[in-house]
């Protein structure tokens, strides 16, 4: 959500101005004990597609490279959907797609076009079908709050022209008090989301910074052309849709900047239109706050379909590292504190009581707006795998950033552009992102104020060298990659990993032991995770229970779990 601008003319194609005059690799082997997959329930096959399901989040720019400009787009990753499709993967999100004048493309310039570095939008429609026919559904990510500077609406209003004049949120000057940061309420400071406008001569509201101007969602043309647009991208046969910044639609004044009664009231309009468009649709809510915040966008059933558990990741990290998570940037988070080795369970705890249903929650360890998990465990893949047992026993659909599945890091957090940079495909030059002789992180001049590209070569150099890549994790039968294919596989296959399976995350040996026991109608799975740096004792419980086979086992099965490992086990 930063502006990164590209120091380049907009291209603004001729269908959004027309439209807006009209409208104004090989898997590794296994290393587990297979178990049948249990009968589906009745309740499991008349559940939302999206329950349940893992979700893989991709950021198009780097993801893979079909046309050799240095770029990710649409015809790399569907070149990639043969893996996504071995790894288990049942839908993918996709990073703003649209025409933007920045890389992060969160400042559209278009609504109906797709960003041209990705390719058209008939490449755009065909990996769409082809992902179908791998049965993975795609959503979007959709950004309603706000757009680009650049938008002929913003300058059309900017220059008073109707019926653009009242789409943005306008007034002559610059309040002196109460306004701030839209996340956080502590902070007065109106310069931060007033923005002064030389042409109009009056000061606009944008609360992601002067380049990306809110929408002013109070106004019925504005509503009906957001409707527009999402009616136009369900028609490619897209999925469904991740809402950005879903808390700051409606803001009312100051310490009524985020999570209005309005803002609810809007995402319940909007939703109940989409789902008379297609029943079926997803939304899910980018609510970056705690859990019960996070619970009013369900709306009673009316508004969103899912939300992001922000905490989670958060509690994971905590468990993993002495400090937690990096904190919030664009959200509201209080991070209750409770006894470490209870982490967890008081998370799920959090969700059931939160006010929503459990299935409505998300979970997720790290996205784009975060320092990837990697960096944040200083590359340690024991702790990675860790965290992945941690994430997909946990119930809900579950969310995974690309790359994530290798363990990737990043050369350091001193911009966000290093949280999204090239995919580790395998061990040749440009990692084969690319097979152009630099990628996109190394262009300084297309996207300015990127403050160096020498972190790039470096880092790629140190990541190859130590085999991450997923090439080298598939022939590792007891990688994180190959982990992450089991646990995915888990999920799919037992009944007692969905929301309706029981959850407890207890901890033993003095909070060194973490044990997770997932169960449904007799259908039991128990992991057992070591967070310390020595050998613990498995309890004698799962040692003598003979109903009990084990599934994932990376050093020979014994009585002892070394550190920092995760053995599993199936009746």
């Amino acid at each position: 959500m930063h502006p990164l601008i590209r120091n380049t003319p907009v291209r603004l194609s001729l269908i959004a101005l027309t439209l807006a005059a009209l409208f104004g690799c090989e898997p590794a082997p296994s290393t587990t004990t297979e178990t049948a997959a249990p009968t589906t329930t009745s309740a499991a096959a008349t559940k939302p597609w999206w329950q349940d399901a893992v979700f893989y989040q991709i950021w198009p720019r780097s993801f893979a490279d079909s046309n050799s400009d240095g770029a990710g787009d649409f015809n790399g990753i569907k070149a990639k959907l043969p893996y996504l499709a071995d790894l288990g993967v049942d839908a993918l999100w996709l990073t703003p797609m649209f025409e933007a004048p920045s890389y992060h493309g969160y400042d559209f310039t278009e609504f109906y076009a797709v960003e041209q570095d990705y390719g058209t939008l008939m490449d755009f429609k065909s990996l769409v079908a082809d992902a179908k026919a791998k049965n993975i559904r795609i959503i979007l990510d959709l950004v309603i709050n706000h757009i680009s500077d650049q938008h002929v609406w913003f300058k059309q209003s900017a220059a008073g022209v109707e019926p653009y004049k009242d789409y943005f949120i306008w007034r002559k000057d610059l309040p002196t008090e109460g306004w701030g940061p839209a996340w956080d309420k502590t902070k007065t400071d109106p310069k931060a989301v007033w923005h002064y406008n030389a042409q109009r001569q009056e000061y606009y509201y944008a609360a992601f910074g002067a380049s990306q101007p809110d929408l002013n969602l109070k106004h019925p043309d504005v509503v009906q052309e957001m409707k527009n647009m999402a009616k136009f991208w369900l028609e490619t046969g897209v999925a469904g849709f991740r809402l950005d910044a879903v808390r700051y639609a409606i803001e009312n004044g100051p310490g009524e900047q985020a999570d209005t009664a309005e803002t609810i009231a809007y995402w319940k309009d909007f939703s109940s239109y989409v789902r008379s468009l297609q029943p079926d649709v997803m939304l899910v809510g980018e609510a970056w706050a705690d859990l019960p915040v996070a619970a009013t966008y369900y709306g009673e059933g009316q508004a969103l379909d899912a939300g992001f558990d922000f905490e989670f990741g958060y509690k994971v990290l905590e468990l993993l590292q002495s400090q937690g998570g990096v904190k919030a940037e664009f959200g509201t988070m209080q991070q209750q504190t409770s006894d470490k080795g209870e982490l967890l369970q008081a998370n799920y705890a959090a969700r059931a009581s939160a006010g929503a249903p459990m299935g409505y929650f998300s979970p997720f360890l790290t996205n784009h707006d975060q320092p990837r998990l990697g960096w944040q465990l200083q590359g340690n893949q024991a702790k990675a795998k860790l965290a992945a047992a941690m994430l997909l026993s946990s119930p809900g659909s579950t969310y995974m950033y690309y790359g994530e599945e290798i363990g990737m890091t990043q050369a350091s957090d001193a911009e966000h552009i290093q949280r999204r940079a090239p995919m580790l495909w395998q061990n040749v030059p440009q990692a084969g992102f690319t097979s152009a002789a630099k990628s996109w992180v190394e262009s300084a001049d297309l996207f300015p104020p990127q403050q160096g590209t020498q972190w790039w070569q470096p880092f790629l150099q140190s990541q190859l060298n130590k085999k991450l890549t997923v090439a080298e994790q598939q022939t590792d039968a007891k990688s994180l990659w190959s982990l992450y294919k089991y646990l995915i596989g888990q999920k799919h296959q037992r009944p007692e990993f969905g929301v309706a399976g029981t959850y407890q995350a207890t901890p033993l040996a003095d909070g060194k032991l973490l044990q997770i026991v997932r169960e449904l109608n007799g259908s039991r799975s128990v992991l057992l995770l070591n967070l310390s740096d020595e050998a613990q004792e498995i309890p004698e419980t799962i040692l003598k229970d003979r109903k009990l086979q084990p599934g994932w086992i990376e050093t020979e099965a014994s009585d002892q779990l070394p550190a920092w490992q995760v053995r599993t086990w199936q009746n």
